[in-house]
């Protein structure tokens, strides 16, 4: 049967699916999956269905790995920074310090955050066209809310509701569709964007003046940002956006404790 081509654009971008599933072979072990994330960092590719099609029995164990890695890498870099501050530098504090550890921080730190900043940063890192359009409808839901305001309540109201359900309907009836292809060719670009953007958001947790807004001094302290970011957009692609939440949620969750005790240490 002659290729159509729809399908021998797929195949060009994506290979034949005997081949996707061999090189997608999912890891088993801490090794194996540290080297698959290095792996994929070196050269970002989209799959053609990105987080579908694994083993959902495998996802904990493969999220817990990546944890692990992230664990050590903050490890190395509080190390680093305790190193520098011994040396007489002054870091900045962040937003966390000082900042009284009540139950609607840690459910606006663990659970809110996670869920808004992946959608956000990583629910259009699909390249499908259902969760590109979907984030577009609701950044323009979020625009129009924010030009109307509360002086024009029912515009605004009347915006947000077509902004969310453009989403929905973009879900709904896009969602078999594949990733497109010309964003699976310009994928490394979208991902390194995306997880530069992550990080350079996280600048407004510290105060400018405390480093002179020297971007020489600011961009360092989000490093652990862009390293956090490069392995959500990992897990992202490899299982789905719920894996890249639940990271995150571990994540910030460790930080927090982290916090907590600096702070009953101190």
């Amino acid at each position: 049967m002659p290729t159509s081509p729809e399908n021998a654009e797929i195949e060009a971008v994506f290979g034949d699916g005997t081949r996707d599933e061999i090189e997608r072979a999912r890891p088993t072990s801490l090794r194996g999956e540290w080297r698959r994330v290095g792996g994929f960092l070196r050269r970002p590719t989209l799959p053609l269905m990105p987080g579908e099609g694994g083993d959902l029995a495998a996802a904990p164990a493969r999220i817990a790995r990546v944890f692990a890695l992230d664990v050590g890498i903050m490890f190395v870099l509080i190390m680093i920074a305790v190193v520098v501050v011994a040396l007489g530098v002054d870091l900045p504090e962040t937003a966390l310090a000082g900042i009284e550890i009540t139950p609607a921080i840690v459910f606006a730190v663990v659970v809110v955050a996670p869920v808004f900043e992946e959608i956000i940063f990583r629910g259009w890192l699909s390249g499908r066209p259902g969760h590109v359009l979907a984030l577009l409808a609701l950044a323009f839901a979020a625009g129009a809310i924010s030009m109307f305001g509360p002086q024009r309540p029912l515009l605004s109201v009347a915006f947000g509701l077509i902004g969310m359900l453009g989403a929905l309907a973009a879900l709904v009836f896009l969602w078999s569709r594949p990733a497109m292809g010309w964003f699976a060719r310009g994928f490394p670009l979208f991902f390194w964007l995306s997880t530069l953007a992550f990080a350079l958001i996280h600048l407004g947790n510290f105060d400018p003046e405390d480093t002179g807004g020297s971007l020489a001094m600011l961009l360092p302290l989000v490093i652990p940002q862009f390293v956090l970011g490069s392995l959500l957009g990992y897990l992202r692609v490899e299982i789905g956006l719920w894996a890249a939440i639940l990271l995150h949620a571990m994540h910030n969750a460790t930080a927090l404790s982290l916090a907590a005790l600096a702070m009953s240490a101190g």
